[in-house]
Formats: C-alpha cells, structure tokens, sequence
C-alpha cells in the first residue's frame, strides 16, 4: 500500500511540475507572425507572461484542435474555421474579428519582373512564369483568396497548373523570397516585412477582386486566466496599433 501511495504521489508531482513548467499555447496563423511577435514581446516585457506560440495554417491548427490538441487560443487568418470551432462546441464562443487582411502578389527581385495589375500584362507575367507559389486554398485563407482573384481576372486557367502549394502562408512566400517560383501571393503583411521586402517586389491586390479576409480568433474552452487576459490585449489600443501597422486594417 506504502509502494502505491509512492508511485501515485510521484506521478501526481510529475503531472503538476509539467503542467507548471509548460506556459499556455497559442497558435496563430502563419499571415500573423510578424505583428503577433512584436506584440507578445510588448506584452511579455510589462507582464513577464510567457506563452508558447506556434504559427501554421488555419485549416492545420483548426484541425488540431478538432483532435484534442491542448491549445488555448486560436488566432485564425479568417471567421470560416473558428466560427466552425465554435459550432462544433470547441470554443468559449464566437470570438472577435480582430483584424482585417490584405492580398498582394509578389515577384523575386532576381526575375526582373515588372509587376501590374493590368490584366493584358497580368497575363503575360502568369504565362511566363514556370510556378506561382501560394498557400493551399483548403487550409489558407490566403491561398483561397489568391484562387478567387484569378478566377475574377479571368486567368484561373492559366495558372492553376503552375501552382506551388506552400502549407502555409510562410512556406509559400518563402518559395518566392529564394527564387523557387518567380511570383507568387502573399499576406500584405509579410510582403511589407523587411525579410520579404528584400527579396521580393510587391503589387496590392484591390479588395473588390476577392472576399474579405475578416480574420477572427477564439478562445479554446476552459482558458487559464492568463490566456484570457492576453486575448483582451489583443483587442485593445496597444495591440491594434501594431496590428495597424503591419498593414491590416482593424475593427
């Protein structure tokens, strides 16, 4: 009886160390990264809360959390996934939209390619070009805003054989910023960042030429207060204004 008091205490003291030694989780969109960094470091520099961040695609994350992934807080890249979160009783509620996103087209600097969003010269630049680079549709938001574009411009035919999905919006960025594909679609925000800006060109994409990328994010049931508490800050002053300036627009 002495020896299974032992192993119970002993396990119970493991189970309580790793739930206080492994902060809360917060998984992000991939679209995010740049604001969201600038934001935690903010925010972890007033309070000393630490969280563990993972960034990835939506459908990804969403999916995740559908099995049980041990996650607190879902910053989405759109309303679609969280609001399915919370239909499928996975959430606290509805959660807010948080910010507004933007599409853009990029092209590696080393391609010598002239960017416009004309549609003769829109043409010429998608035949030219052996691969367009975007994050996959089904998982991304952004990448399904890309397909939407096409189709209005009329060149969806063109361009869908040359597409190199990235799983996220990061990865599919990335082919463009090392020259794997000589354009491609990306989050206005990371076309802006200087790890892009350096290697890529960039063209706004009008908002009327795909749906909005209304993006929304939703606390995973039962948060710690700490969770709670950031997702507040989130959509206060502070917050906004970095996520203002990473070119998204906010509600």
């Amino acid at each position: 009886m002495k020896l299974l008091r032992y192993f119970v205490g002993t396990f119970l003291f493991t189970l309580l160390n790793s739930a206080w030694a492994n902060p809360p989780t917060i998984v992000v969109a991939a679209n995010m990264k740049p604001p969201m960094e600038e934001i935690y470091q903010q925010y972890k520099s007033a309070t000393g809360q630490e969280f563990r961040i993972i960034y990835g695609a939506s459908g990804n994350l969403t999916r995740q959390i559908q099995q049980g992934a041990p996650f607190n807080l879902f910053v989405s890249a759109d309303e679609n996934f969280p609001l399915a979160l919370s239909k499928e009783g996975f959430t606290v509620d509805e959660g807010k939209v948080y910010a507004i996103g933007r599409l853009a087209i990029i092209a590696n600097k080393g391609r010598g390619i002239k960017l416009s969003l004309k549609e003769d010269d829109l043409r010429k630049i998608i035949t030219s070009a052996n691969k367009i680079a975007l994050a996959k549709p089904d998982l991304a938001p952004y990448g399904k805003a890309a397909v939407e574009f096409l189709t209005k411009m009329g060149l969806i035919h063109l361009a869908k054989d040359k597409f190199a999905y990235g799983e996220n919006i990061s990865s599919a960025t990335n082919f463009v910023v090392v020259g794997a594909a000589p354009i491609g679609f990306t989050a206005y925000s990371l076309a802006i960042s200087k790890e892009v800006a350096r290697d890529a060109d960039y063209l706004l994409i009008p908002e009327n030429l795909h749906e909005p990328i209304r993006q929304r994010m939703v606390l995973i049931k039962n948060p710690p207060q700490s969770v709670v508490d950031f997702y507040n800050y989130l959509q206060g002053p502070q917050a906004k204004a970095i996520i203002k300036a990473h070119g998204y627009a906010v509600p």
